[in-house]
């Protein structure tokens, strides 16, 4: 191809160098090791920390997404704190969309499906966006096949994304009780079921959060 004219040369210039930092900027981002706890994706004012266990994972990736939908970055997390890979990227702020690619053994007959090409939920998030869209990409096997075979399609499209919130909130001067979790007892219930009928209540609030 020949260029003539000083103004054409140098839009062609700077047209590449543009679609080369635009390319940079896609793909690059500041990231640091992060901390192993807590776990889940938790904003600092500064950026995001993001924790998760993954037990038998040979490598885990965290995917960006926008608003749209379109994965912006894909990041390698290299820090490893026992069964927990954490990162930390400044910048970031509450609304950025995300999910997790995990890589490891596929051997379904003892229990382990990992396939990168499944987008998966933060199981720690504290939100998520989006609404399911079945499709055969969801599932870990192809149709029509044993439930042995490993399907390709890549989920991301079809699965909501976890959510960074600020989780900050004014408790006016209540303190958390830090109590250790041996001493600690967790006790599961039904929301509804546990106040449906306690007489003790206001009729309104029976069945419900404000219940409890």
């Amino acid at each position: 191809m020949f260029i003539y004219g000083n103004n054409t040369l140098k839009a062609v210039v700077y047209v590449k160098i543009e679609t080369y930092r635009s390319c940079i900027n896609k793909f690059y981002m500041k990231k640091f090791p992060g901390k192993p706890y807590p776990l889940g994706a938790n904003w600092d004012g500064k950026g995001v920390n993001f924790a998760l266990y993954a037990n038998h994972a040979t490598k885990v990736a965290l995917c960006l997404f926008d608003i749209d939908g379109n994965e912006t970055h894909t990041i390698t997390i290299a820090e490893r704190t026992r069964q927990i890979w954490h990162i930390y990227i400044p910048d970031l702020t509450p609304g950025q969309r995300y999910g997790y690619r995990v890589f490891g053994p596929f051997k379904p007959e003892e229990g382990c499906r990992y396939n990168p090409n499944k987008l998966l939920i933060d199981p720690y998030a504290k939100a998520i966006d989006g609404d399911i869209i079945w499709s055969e990409a969801l599932y870990g096997y192809n149709f029509g096949e044993e439930d042995l075979s490993y399907n390709k399609s890549d989920s991301a499209p079809f699965i909501p994304k976890g959510l960074v919130v600020d989780a900050n909130y004014d408790w006016e001067g209540v303190e958390a009780p830090h109590v250790p979790y041996h001493q600690s007892i967790i006790y599961e219930a039904h929301v509804k079921g546990l106040t449906a009928t306690n007489p003790a209540l206001p009729e309104e609030f029976r069945g419900t959060y404000a219940g409890i």
